[in-house]
């Protein structure tokens, strides 16, 4: 007896290894197994990002779409790829670890980019070349070369969408959150995880990006199929070290229950008050039961009126007795549906910042393609550019993990320093910021372009392209504070049945972010076309839109976020006491 005692001691209830063995305290889990996972980002986001940074420039140069059709395209893709990120979150949640998720995820976006390598490769798979006779006429990739391009296309994004949703789920889990110690390594595992997701960016855009634009597309892909293929090794060989949660089922089955079963509840009790109050009544203990009991009912009970105040109309799933054994919920299940209505709140506030950012890829690339983006001698591709909030981010993540978190865990006197939540609200700050910077330097360049002539030609302005640096700078800012914010709060207060699933919100909002960047684009061409004018946006030359006016519409609709976002994040009230003071 005392033997098993023992065993139960030393293991981590609910957890396995990757041979589904009981995980043990002290042989899984911990920091060097975070680690791997840390490794394999770099390598899974340089395989992502290598393409989808310059996939406008491919589109518009080789598949001959236009501009507004590239940006449309590349902005679908990457909002497919994070939207798929639920996809992985509930399966690793539900079905399968998020260990198995990475896996197969992998091979998928592998298979994808073998599609694109062998696309690019081959000038039979691409539409023809545009003929020069005075005026470019391309012909558009359609049929079965447009069927290819989109299934390599989207096969990634599946893949992609896997592994953001399964990946830092199971980084997180490798840490003891019952100690101060375990809850602080995973704040910095977080931290960790932007910055080697920088990390495979600086070399995407930069040693990438540089070959796809001179030495071919097809090195690019190969690049990018190379580094996914190698990240199945390294993620394998953490294997031994790994603890993996055990799944618990569908977190959406217990969501939908609560749902119907408060729906249902409230309907019957209107039919029928006087059932309600009496169910109410013979719903306590029997007098066989200990005090112990007794206590631990009373405390659970205490708890929960204390925390209903929200959304009191779900009390009633867990009132009385329900019309049907399958609409059976606990005090527990409704309490973590509570949770998960609450950050959904806090989620949707962050949708126009990641709106923000899917400029960087679309109009902002345009923007810089059309100045001189020589660095003495180098010439660099304008697909380049996030090079600077990458290496900001690299440089900034040390700095707030080792300096800063630490002076203000002293000022405040608390085991956080700065909230998950401040931490969001400077994000959000920064992107008010960084779209009034943008229109201040779309105004600037299309006066150069007037002023020197060049409005309707395809030479470099003469501005160099350090001024679109300071869009990239204030939104990737913005990105740290907030990725890194968003992905710890949702893992911290997501109930642990869903803890997958509520991390991968976080890429669900960036996913958001790119469809309203499109939809967006579509009213403002719509609007603005009325009555015969030229749409602010519509035309294959960019000098010709009226970006900046774009960009002061961005600046405003991200004030009025930021005010409604201080409206939620001043009424939460944190879940998880263990992290707080």
């Amino acid at each position: 007896m005392e033997l098993e005692e023992n065993q139960q001691e030393t293991r981590w209830e609910d957890y396995v290894d990757w041979r589904n063995r009981p995980a043990v305290k002290g042989r899984h889990g911990g920091m060097l197994a975070a680690s791997f996972v840390l490794v394999v980002e770099i390598m899974e986001n340089l395989a992502y990002l290598a393409n989808a940074s310059n996939l406008v420039l491919y589109l518009r140069d080789y598949m001959h779409l236009s501009p507004s059709k590239s940006a449309n395209n590349v902005t679908n893709f990457m909002g497919t790829a994070f939207l798929l990120a639920l996809l992985g979150g509930f399966l690793s949640d539900a079905l399968f670890t998020a260990y198995h998720i990475y896996l197969i995820s992998a091979v998928v976006e592998f298979l994808g980019l073998i599609i694109l390598t062998v696309q690019a490769r081959s000038s039979s798979l691409k539409p023809p070349p545009c003929t020069k006779t005075g005026l470019d006429i391309c012909e558009e990739v359609h049929g079965g070369k447009a069927a290819m391009l989109f299934l390599g296309l989207y096969l990634v994004a599946l893949g992609v969408g896997g592994i953001k949703g399964s990946l830092p789920s199971h980084g997180a889990e490798q840490f003891d959150e019952s100690t101060p110690q375990g809850r602080k390594q995973r704040s910095t595992f977080f931290n960790y995880f932007v910055f080697c997701l920088s990390c495979g960016a600086l070399i995407a855009v930069t040693l990438v990006v540089w070959i796809e634009d001179n030495k071919g597309w097809e090195w690019g892909f190969g690049i990018s199929t190379l580094s996914i293929l190698l990240s199945i090794p390294v993620f394998l060989s953490g294997s031994a070290l790994y603890r993996n949660k055990i799944p618990s089922g569908s977190p959406l089955t217990t969501i939908v229950k609560v749902l119907v079963a408060a729906f249902v509840n409230t309907c019957m009790k209107k039919k029928t008050p006087s059932n309600a109050i009496a169910n109410m009544g013979t719903s306590s203990s029997p007098p066989t039961t200990t005090n112990k009991e007794v206590e631990k009912d009373t405390k659970q009970k205490e708890s929960t009126e204390t925390t209903s105040n929200s959304f009191k109309f779900l009390n009633s799933a867990a009132e009385g007795d329900p019309i049907h054994v399958a609409l059976q919920c606990s005090v527990q299940q409704v309490e973590d549906v509570k949770v998960v209505l609450k950050i959904l709140r806090i989620f949707a506030c962050t949708i126009m910042l990641n709106c923000c950012l899917a400029q960087l890829s679309t109009f902002s690339v345009q923007q810089a393609a059309t100045m001189n983006t020589k660095l003495g001698s180098l010439k660099v591709p304008p697909a380049s550019l996030p090079i600077f909030p990458v290496v900001f981010i690299m440089i900034l993540a040390p700095i707030y993990d080792h300096f800063i978190v630490p002076f203000a865990r002293k000022v405040t006197k608390s085991e956080m320093g700065i909230t998950h939540l401040q931490r969001i609200g400077i994000g959000l700050l920064l992107s008010i910021l960084a779209m009034g910077v943008a229109a201040l330097v779309e105004i600037k360049r299309k006066r150069v372009a007037t002023s020197s002539g060049l409005l309707d030609s395809t030479e470099p302005l003469p501005i160099t392209f350090f001024w679109i640096a300071l869009q990239y700078l204030f939104l990737g800012s913005a990105d740290l504070f907030t990725l890194a914010g968003l992905l710890e709060f949702f893992f911290t207060e997501a109930p642990l049945s869903m803890r997958s699933l509520a991390t991968s919100l976080s890429w669900v909002s960036l996913a958001m972010g790119y469809y309203l960047s499109t939809v967006i684009v579509s009213i403002v061409n719509n609007v603005t076309g009325i009555s015969k004018h030229k749409p602010w946006l519509s035309g294959s030359n960019i000098n010709h839109h009226h970006l900046e006016r774009f960009y002061w519409l961005m600046c405003v609709l991200s004030a009025l976020n930021f005010l409604h976002y201080l409206f939620w994040a001043c009424k939460y009230k944190y879940r998880s006491n263990k992290s707080r003071p």
